[in-house]
């Protein structure tokens, strides 16, 4: 499986990443994720989030995460974008591409990323308030 994992504090161009979609001649499903930072956290209003990680486990536990993936559905790639420092309002924080023979597989494994990401990953979040 191809993994592909971008840390950075520069803006998710979405548009960019899906034109760089590499798919093998099997593959009939790409699902991808964005996370979009909302204007509310809890019940307060925001204007952004403040994210900080520690990027080498984060890193590392990202790699466990698609390893998991990997011996769980016949996935053949999966590229994961997550933003670091102040994402404001309406912009992604998280975008996940997970490239796999069927829908099914192909969300699956998505939503078991997402998930293990939230549980493991030292990636933190401040909401910066209104």
């Amino acid at each position: 499986m191809k993994t592909e994992l971008t840390i950075s504090t520069a803006a998710i161009n979405e548009a960019a990443l899906t034109k760089r979609r590499e798919m093998g001649k099997g593959m009939g499903a790409v699902i991808y994720f964005s996370g979009v930072v909302r204007e509310i956290e809890g019940n307060a209003p925001i204007t952004a989030i403040d994210y900080e990680a520690h990027e080498e486990m984060a890193r590392h536990q990202f790699s466990l995460i698609f390893d998991a993936v990997e011996k769980s559905w016949p996935v053949e790639s999966v590229r994961l974008v997550h933003r670091l420092g102040v994402v404001p309002v309406n912009e992604p924080s998280l975008w996940v591409e997970v490239t796999a023979p069927h829908r099914a597989e192909a969300f699956d494994a998505c939503q078991f990323l997402i998930d293990e990401m939230k549980q493991k990953v030292p990636i933190w979040k401040k909401p910066l308030p209104a």
